[in-house]
């Protein structure tokens, strides 16, 4: 067998190895914090550096991907492991092969063709395009993968798109439209019998941004809990009010933009004040590391994920806390 020889000491920005792997960064940033498929180097600004090695494993990983293979199964898997896999050390393609011991089967479209196809449908202006793609990915792909996987990076994408200059306030509008009504017809899908515990879902004051909301209100209610989401910008007291339903176990804020509203660290104080202290609050949201201090302050939970997210619903449901 052929060795790859690999310079480890190599490093590269992460501009040249989504050029080199196919991978967007924001796949890769969701490999990264998720599978710990990579772990790149940081620069004293924080800045990601990648080595050859973790370049060729990405390369690898993307090829078994395409084939089918689920990223979650084999990002644990040695370099060689890899290779293995998609046949790259006996016969040096680019495409992965067939396993001799597999039966022919469909192989199924990856996130990163679903991620790049809705960005074009967003620069086209063409909300049905966008509404056909994420409908079949959700078809393809499955609900955990859809919302962690594609749906919070693209979010994310389009919101850098719009402050960047890349898209116009239109592009960002009909995407939110599209996505809002997509999360919207999920959030409906399954209902729980019985008395599954309660968590009140919503956004607080000055926070408009509801995408995040509906994706934890989605994972709850997938969970198990009996999800009750209210909508954004949602007046404390109102939350507080619904937080006192029988059986409500948590209240979980998102607060996506902006990062330093003096006005949200003072509502969480009052909420924290409105629900008692024995309310569990779950805060995430890519602002919420803004409040980081206030969160902390009043004994709120910070989540970084919806992963996260999820595996503090189980703690909470088991009695932990």
């Amino acid at each position: 067998m052929t060795e790859v020889n690999i310079d480890m000491k190599a490093k590269h920005p992460i501009r040249a190895v989504t050029r080199q792997t196919g991978l967007s960064p924001h796949l890769i940033r969701v490999w990264e914090r998720r599978y710990q498929a990579v772990v790149p180097k940081r620069t004293g600004t924080n800045r990601r550096l990648y080595s050859d090695e973790d370049i060729h494993r990405l390369i690898l990983l993307r090829q078994a991907t395409e084939a089918g293979e689920s990223i979650s199964q084999i990002a644990s898997l040695s370099t060689k492991e890899l290779e293995e896999l998609v046949g790259n050390s006996n016969n040096g393609s680019d495409r992965p092969a067939v396993r001799p011991d597999s039966e022919p089967r469909k192989v199924k479209k990856s996130v990163e063709h679903y991620f790049k196809a809705a960005i074009e449908a967003i620069r086209l202006l063409e909300p049905a395009r966008l509404e056909g793609i994420l409908e079949e990915a959700s078809l393809e792909l499955g609900r955990p993968v859809i919302l962690e996987d594609l749906l919070e990076p693209l979010m994310y994408t389009i919101g850098d798109m719009w402050n960047d200059g890349d898209i116009k306030v239109v592009h960002e509008h009909m995407a939110s439209a599209v996505v809002r009504s997509f999360l919207g017809n999920m959030n409906t899908i399954r209902k729980h019998d019985g008395s599954p515990p309660r968590i009140i879902i919503t956004t607080p004051p000055g926070q408009w941004h509801e995408f995040g909301a509906l994706m934890i209100s989605i994972s709850a209610i997938f969970d198990g809990w009996n999800a009750i989401y209210l909508g954004p910008n949602i007046p404390v007291d109102q939350i507080a009010t619904a937080s006192r339903l029988e059986n409500t176990r948590a209240v979980a804020l998102s607060i996506v933009y902006p990062s330093d509203d003096p006005r949200v660290d003072a509502e969480l104080k009052r909420l924290r004040h409105l629900v008692g202290e024995d309310m569990t609050i779950l805060i995430g949201g890519r602002a919420a590391c803004g409040y980081a201090q206030t969160i902390k302050e009043i004994g709120a939970v910070k989540v970084d994920s919806l992963s996260a997210f999820r595996k503090n619903l189980a703690t909470l449901r088991s009695g932990g806390h």
